[in-house]
């Protein structure tokens, strides 16, 4: 009996091996045309690419697969001239499948030759790249559109520096704010902008290390354009990095903030001029309000006890004319007490703002017919500064209830916020939208009506805030809050 355990394997020839390897590709098409262009063989690849079987295509011309124009062009019948000539052709380009849609294709045309030289035929090879072609384009487009958004932008100087500090981009906005064209900047370290002191200082650089270091830098400061004018910049700097960590240079957004801090000078100066005013204001009333009380007052309440003993000494007839006058006496050092309470109420001397409001709500409510509710949670006696200001805009606040909001109940309440007093004055009445001059929303003008921009500016100038609005009720709220270094005794 024959032994067939030595026999060695049978291998399949190298060619159909190949084959295999080509007909099972499916992600490209991988076929051969004779050396007219007609296609001889046709994988997988082919098929799902291209849509056409086997049955369908070999015998049929490759150049079946280009669209119109560049069949018009002869564009199939020049690539086999390349290739044919120099071994190789590569492009990208549209092709068709057979259902006649487009897609993006890699092709690369290989020339096979016999050992002779003779020219056999070729080998295509087809890679359907629409997908990353899309991707690409879409990632143009982003980019192109970025590109225009920061060319387009005027009001930024938007550029970037390489990780030594040298400008390699510059928009319309840096060449508007700072004078330099593109050709007069590119390539130049970015200490330009920064005044002798600066330099000296070393602060450019060492910007660029604060931002290489925590991802992002910002300041304010002087700034010099190409003529050697300075302006006045915001400036935020924020470090490049890529999918690796590696710096690769610096963002940097620039704006000229030059107009803006002259205003806001212009209005700390007219805001700490209004804050003498209103010291010079309150110290006359706190002087008159003195003057009166121990001047005028005192003198007729002597007068008055004058009266009563003169009543007591004369005949009831003339006694009872006397006690009249007496009457009027009083009455007069009670509209008098009232004025000097409105000038400077004693309380806010003698003892606290929440007394001096509870003195003042008490006065006024009452003849109103309004009820009134005065609530505090203060963790500490706000300033004599901050309390008389609190006080002046309870006063307006409450004036304007009195006159426009027709109510029936005010709620005060004061609280210590963030290093302050945040105060709420609200009524039950027709509210903001209602009323004829009545409390105006903060949205609103309201420079018409003098109470409203008495009690905004009051608040602002001892550098809190004010607004107005709906009660969650119906009627108005008031709401400022007063820092507690609002200012010293007025």
């Amino acid at each position: 009996m024959a032994d067939h355990s030595a026999e060695p394997a049978v291998e399949q020839p190298a060619e159909d091996a190949y084959r295999l390897l080509v007909d099972s590709v499916v992600d490209y098409a991988i076929f051969m045309l004779d050396a007219t262009g007609r296609v001889m063989t046709w994988n997988a690849g082919a098929e799902r690419i291209k849509g056409y079987s086997a049955e369908d295509i070999i015998g049929k011309h490759f150049s079946t697969f280009y669209p119109v124009e560049d069949l018009d062009a002869r564009k199939p019948w020049y690539e086999l001239e390349v290739a044919a000539e120099v071994g190789r052709f590569e492009d990208e380009g549209w092709r068709l499948r057979k259902d006649g849609t487009r897609f993006w294709a890699n092709v690369v045309i290989t020339a096979l030759f016999e050992k002779s030289g003779r020219l056999r035929g070729f080998a295509k090879v087809t890679r359907d790249m629409t997908d990353r072609m899309r991707a690409e384009e879409a990632l143009r487009a982003s980019e192109e559109r970025f590109r225009l958004l920061v060319q387009g932008v005027l009001d930024y100087a938007i550029f970037m520096l390489d990780p030594t500090g040298r400008v390699i981009s510059w928009n319309a906005g840096a060449e508007r704010i700072k004078g330099y064209s593109a050709e007069d900047i590119v390539g130049e370290h970015f200490s330009l902008f920064y005044p002798p002191e600066d330099l000296v200082a070393r602060k450019p650089w060492r910007e660029l290390e604060v931002a290489a270091e925590v991802g992002r830098f910002e300041d304010e400061g002087w700034r010099l354009r190409k003529d050697g004018t300075r302006f006045w910049a915001n400036v935020v700097i924020t470090a490049l990095t890529d999918e690796a960590g590696r710096l690769r240079g610096f963002a940097k957004v620039t704006r000229d903030m030059t107009e803006r801090r002259r205003v806001e000078r212009t209005l700390t100066e007219q805001r700490r001029l209004v804050g003498h005013l209103v010291e010079a204001q309150e110290l006359e009333r706190r002087r008159i309000a003195w003057d009166v009380h121990d001047d005028s007052i005192q003198s007729m309440v002597a007068v008055g006890m004058r009266l009563q003993l003169l009543a007591n000494r004369l005949p009831e007839e003339e006694a009872a004319v006397v006690r009249q006058l007496d009457e009027a006496v009083r009455a007069s050092i009670g509209r008098l007490r009232n004025l000097v309470f409105r000038l400077r109420p004693p309380e806010l001397d003698r003892h606290s703002l929440v007394e001096a409001l509870d003195h003042y709500l008490t006065d006024v409510a009452g003849p109103w017919g309004v009820t009134y509710r005065l609530r505090h949670a203060l963790a500490h006696e706000p300033p004599a500064g901050s309390a008389i200001t609190i006080f002046r805009i309870c006063q307006e606040a409450l004036a304007n209830i009195r006159k426009h909001a027709r109510a029936s109940s005010v709620d005060v309440s004061l609280t210590s916020v963030d290093d302050g007093t945040l105060v709420e004055v609200a009524d039950n009445g027709v509210g903001v939208a209602e009323g004829v001059d009545a409390v105006v929303p903060a949205d609103r003008p309201a420079i018409d009506h003098f109470g409203m921009i008495e009690m905004r500016e009051r608040a602002e100038t001892a550098g809190g805030w004010w607004s107005v609005g709906e009660g969650p009720d119906g009627g108005a709220v008031v709401r400022f809050w007063i820092p507690d270094s609002s200012g010293g005794e007025p």
